[in-house]
């Protein structure tokens, strides 16, 4: 298998950082102690932490939707099981919370670019989710709200569980999403 180019291990350190503590959580020193480069070589890469910040949101975002796949290739009811357990996943397999849900939290402190990633992260999940909704036969107004329903439910069920450091609280606060 071949060895991930810097900017991939750069971006793979700091996302476990960042979900992990958030958008400070992270130094390009710490970073390129971690792979053993100098901290210029991460500056070569991306030349500002909001830069870096901005290629994290959108790669975890391309990275999730990858997984989730077209909202409009499987039954309404696989697709929504699917996405609750990539949330599942990320918590129970990975430890780790949501990385656009952690910034999404310290959002008014994060770098325009940043925030801006960010934001567009959530108005795709709401887009995705919104789509799906609507294939299970629900209108455009009662499709949103079940959209922001299962966003809020699933970032929310994160904290708790991480908070309470009960994975099983996570699988009680989503029962019976759909």
């Amino acid at each position: 298998m071949a060895k991930p180019d810097t900017a991939e291990r750069i971006l793979d350190i700091a996302e476990r950082a960042a979900r992990t503590g958030g958008y400070n959580a992270f130094s390009f020193r710490e970073i390129a102690a971690e792979i053993g480069i100098k901290s210029a070589s991460v500056h070569y890469h991306f030349p500002t932490k909001e830069a870096l910040g901005e290629a994290l949101a959108e790669r975890y975002s391309d990275n999730f939707f990858k997984a989730l796949g077209d909202p409009q290739a499987s039954p309404p009811a696989e697709l929504l099981a699917r996405y609750v357990a990539a949330y599942g996943a990320a918590l129970k397999q990975d430890g780790l919370m949501c990385l656009c849900g952690v910034f999404g939290a310290e959002i008014a402190d994060l770098p325009p670019p940043v925030a801006g990633a960010t934001r567009a992260f959530f108005a795709r999940n709401l887009d995705w989710l919104g789509q799906v909704y609507r294939r299970k036969g629900l209108q455009d107004a009662a499709a949103d709200q079940a959209a922001a329903h299962m966003m809020a439910a699933l970032e929310g069920a994160m904290i708790l569980a991480r908070a309470m450091e009960d994975t099983a609280l996570f699988d009680a606060a989503v029962a019976g999403l759909s």
